[in-house]
């Protein structure tokens, strides 16, 4: 057994006992987990390989109020390969393995049955609208979140102090110097955990080596959201990323309300810092000087629901990149199951639709998004990091809630990628990537 599991056992022993002595106690202590069981099933084109997999997993939480002020807290995370499946094996044609079945598990050990580690130990102040929270923690923005898509969500290990006066405006700071990836079995120093997800090609089409040569200590980030006017808001957020790059969003939106209109913009710049993450041009993470993204979406409230049409443009200039270890980019143009990170001169479009229906004590939601991706050819490595080409994207997610079942949450998503336009005939550049269904159904009960 791991050095982590005890660990982690040890700490759920702590954790229960007191609980018990709380209960017994009367004291301002709570006891809090979740059960997630996520069966995911990939179908790949033709002969190629198909996979799927059944992951079962326990959070348990307990966080513990000394006063108004003070809190405490932590949580153990754990996800166990139940052996239903076939997520070791490749596929025979191209030698290569799962890419989505995988992620439930470690995607570095795929043979590790179990994980389990403290994702979160933490302390935490508040005072007025001040707050600050300090250890491991969740942690969400743009481009730094959960990103909880399968078993064990992204964490982060530092210190954040937020300042927040309810709808006018809200400033973050934040020091991180550790992070557990989703798809990983624990924390990592920030340089360490680049490379954990597959890494693509560098921009001379050679496998990038970025793995284990990428040096960085810590990311410090910067948020303030803005309430201009009742109709117009501004959120910022900037990423430095020690000796790789700085990332500076901006997101301006205006609601007319009288219409149930809101129309966003967004853009990004990204610069490389010191030496990209590597002295050696052939070890880096960023290769390129720069990136720009642009970007707009219109949204309209409807009777339970709403519908967004969203387009961002990644310019020539070099590729976006940001690591997908550290959580999902939430730009307009995103959709679950495939990021923008890792091209250039990239162009994207999406319609979002949310429909809320409830019937008597039952409530279900749904998203239907469909979207086009317009990449570089293949065969340009510059501007195209994971050799994807064009596709067509559809997904459907529905959530249901019953209050009978309370606690009970389960989730269905449906993903379909059908390749358009032209490429080389090798089965590289479809595997995992276009014409390709994807199931997920997910299962949590919340206690």
């Amino acid at each position: 057994m791991k050095f982590t599991s005890i660990v982690s056992i040890l700490l759920l022993s702590t954790f229960l006992s007191f609980a018990q002595d709380d209960q017994a106690e009367n004291k301002k202590g709570n006891l809090s987990g979740q059960w997630r069981n996520y069966y995911m099933h990939s179908f790949n084109e033709g002969a190629l390989q198909d996979w799927y997999t059944i992951a079962t997993g326990l959070k348990l939480k307990y966080t513990y109020d000394f006063n108004e002020h003070w809190q405490v807290g932590g949580a153990v995370y754990s996800s166990w390969n139940t052996g239903i499946g076939n997520v070791e094996v490749l596929d025979p044609t191209t030698g290569r393995e799962s890419r989505y079945a995988a992620g439930n598990f470690n995607v570095q050990d795929l043979s590790q049955r179990f994980i389990a580690y403290p994702g979160e130990l933490f302390v935490q102040y508040k005072a007025g609208n001040h707050q600050v929270k300090i250890g491991r923690q969740g942690f969400f923005s743009p481009f730094m979140n959960g990103q909880d898509g399968r078993m064990i969500p992204t964490l982060f290990e530092g210190a954040f102090y937020k300042y927040e006066e309810k709808g006018k405006l809200k400033f973050q700071l934040g020091a991180i110097n550790r992070i557990a990836p989703r798809s990983y079995n624990g924390f990592e120093n920030i340089g360490q955990t680049l490379g954990i997800y597959p890494v693509g090609r560098d921009i001379n089409g050679q496998g990038s080596e970025y793995r284990e040569n990428s040096i960085s200590n810590y990311v410090a980030l910067t948020n303030v959201d803005y309430q201009i006017s009742p109709h117009l808001k501004v959120e910022l957020w900037d990423y430095y990323v020690d000796n790789i790059f700085n990332v500076l969003y901006v997101k301006p939106t205006y609601n007319f309300t009288d219409a149930g209109l809101e129309l966003s913009a967004e853009w990004l710049l990204q610069n490389r810092v010191g030496e990209g993450g590597h002295p050696d041009p052939a070890l880096r993470y960023v290769q390129n000087e720069t990136a720009q993204i642009f970007g707009l979406q219109l949204s309209h409230l409807l009777t339970n629901g709403k519908i967004s049409l969203g387009y961002d443009h990644i310019t020539g200039q070099g590729r976006f990149l940001f690591p997908r270890e550290w959580g999902r980019e939430f730009l307009f143009s995103f959709q679950k199951r495939e990021r923008s990170e890792g091209f250039g001169n990239n162009h994207a479009a999406v319609m979002y639709y949310h429909q809320n229906f409830k019937f008597s004590d039952q409530k279900l939601k749904s998203i239907f998004s469909i979207g086009h991706q317009w990449r570089p050819s293949v065969t340009e490595p510059e501007l195209n990091k994971y050799a994807i080409p064009n596709y067509m994207h559809i997904n459907l997610d529905l959530f249901y809630e019953n209050v009978k079942w309370k606690g009970l949450k389960p989730e269905l998503l449906i993903t379909y990628k059908y390749r358009t336009g032209d490429f080389p005939d090798n089965p590289v550049f479809i595997l995992n990537k276009v014409n390709l269904f994807l199931i997920n159904a997910i299962v949590n009960y919340n206690f």
